[in-house]
């Protein structure tokens, strides 16, 4: 067995590729996470654009040295100049007015300019075997067995250090001033940090090359954000994502033969794809869910307007009936009777209310009741509040009340009547019910009529 981690004499040229995938998809995903949440994206595009020079440089150096082309030697000098990259951005930020997307934007264009003209105008110091068009637009078919070796020993020095500073790295991608608050070397973790990740892009480089290598950094992590808000869960996801998206690419790009894209951009856009299905489906953050979300939050809204628009019909009757016309209650409400009929639909599957014999008129049940007091009360807390603690006037505190009476919580209510001295009438004049004497009065009520609902 070759002592590069394991025989790759007997693997096919398919089978490296997807191995090469699997591997890169570990680095750039454990990396991608950290940099999606120190919210970093750019820093990532712009190293994978400045390690050009580095490549084109590792291939001057074989051709000086007279040897093939060797990943390591191609490897360090990318780095090398990935980190002076990085440490550019930093003076140029230190040094100037300038801010950090400005900064990124001139090394990028800057370092990648060169690393064009130096391919240009040093072709005769460059091996035509070393293939540096498949740094550029990335190609997974020309990983030969000892950039597949060094890619697996990179990812593993990768990995190992990540899990060695996890914590470290954790405080400071949320908050480096804590960091520096706890003993933190900040300066040194951020060093580590940038150059584990000029590390990750310069073992992604050659399967989807530097255009693209950022698509592959950022995008898996970016969709895994959607799913979690825990940064170990963070990376899990976006190492599974970057897998998965570098193996459905290299998969289309080499077996389906009705696919004629390069490895690289197939790789970028399968991690897009899959960007856009969980953006579109994640069940917390994803737009059908959040969409869902606001109009189940409307229907809430809703229902409870309605229930205190019969609440105050009842109160303004002096509570001598127990329930209103639906034709009654569509005037007080301004809409029509066919809306206020499917209200009261929603209310009879919500159990707050139910019809009349006739389907003319509406009952409210005691879950209904006890909500509606609940809405009734806040709102008139609530311009109380406004009027004697925030020197309100009284004709300009309802609008506020209706937002707030929807959303206001119990803990919230009980400091508001501490504060209030747990007051009887709202600034007009009307009384603030209270939850216990209502349901109380409603219970003599149906105890009266020999009733077991409404």
């Amino acid at each position: 067995m070759d002592y590069d981690f394991i025989s790759l004499a007997a693997f096919t040229i398919t089978q490296k590729a997807f191995l090469a995938t699997i591997i890169l998809g570990i680095a750039s995903g454990m990396l991608g996470a950290f940099v999606v949440v120190r919210r970093e994206a750019l820093v990532g595009d712009a190293l994978s654009h400045a390690v050009l020079p580095g490549v084109v440089l590792g291939c001057i150096m074989c051709h000086i040295l007279e040897i093939d082309r060797n990943p390591w030697v191609i490897f360090t000098c990318a780095v090398l100049i990935g980190l002076l990259s990085a440490g550019t951005v930093r003076a140029i930020e230190a040094t100037t007015r300038l801010k950090s997307d400005a900064a990124l934007g001139i090394v990028l264009a800057s370092f990648f300019g060169l690393g064009l003209a130096m391919q240009s105008g040093l072709k005769e110091f460059i091996d035509n075997r070393a293939g540096i068009s498949s740094f550029i637009y990335g190609n997974t078919s020309m990983i030969s067995d000892a950039d597949l070796s060094a890619m697996f020993w990179t990812t593993v020095v990768l990995v190992l250090v990540v899990w060695l500073l996890i914590r470290p790295l954790l405080v400071v991608s949320f908050d480096q001033g804590f960091a520096v608050a706890l003993g933190y070397p900040v300066k040194w973790l951020n060093f580590i940090f940038y150059t584990l990740l000029t590390f990750s892009v310069v073992v992604s480089m050659q399967a989807v090359g530097v255009i693209l290598v950022s698509a592959l950094l950022i995008t898996p992590a970016a969709t895994a954000y959607l799913l979690t808000d825990r940064l170990c869960r963070l990376m899990i996801y976006a190492v599974g994502f970057a897998v998965a998206s570098g193996v459905i690419g290299c998969y289309g790009s080499l077996h389906v033969e009705s696919i004629d894209i390069p490895t690289g951009p197939l790789i970028a856009l399968t991690a897009a794809v899959i960007f856009g299905l969980v953006y579109l489906m994640a069940p917390q953050h994803g737009v059908i869910a959040k969409s869902l979300k606001v109009l189940r939050r409307r229907q809430r809204i809703n229902r409870e307007n309605t229930l205190k628009a019969i609440y105050k019909m009842l109160e303004n009757d002096g509570f001598a009936h127990d329930g209103v016309g639906v034709n009654d209650l569509a005037q007080v409400r301004k809409l029509s009777q066919e809306h206020v009929k499917r209200d009261i639909s929603r209310l009879t599957i919500s159990k707050e209310a139910s019809w009349d014999d006739e389907r003319s008129g509406v009952y409210l049940t005691p879950t209904g009741w006890k909500r509606a007091v609940e809405i009734v009360r806040n709102h008139r807390l609530w311009e109380l509040y406004l009027t004697n603690q925030a020197d309100y006037q009284a004709d300009h505190v309802h609008d506020d009340a209706e937002k707030i009476e929807h959303v206001i919580g119990a803990s919230t209510v009980r400091r508001l009547e501490r504060d209030l001295d747990f007051p009887a009438l709202d600034p007009h004049g009307k009384p603030i019910p209270s939850v216990s004497q209502v349901m109380a009065q409603q219970g003599k009520k149906v105890a009266q009529k020999g009733a077991t609902g409404y």
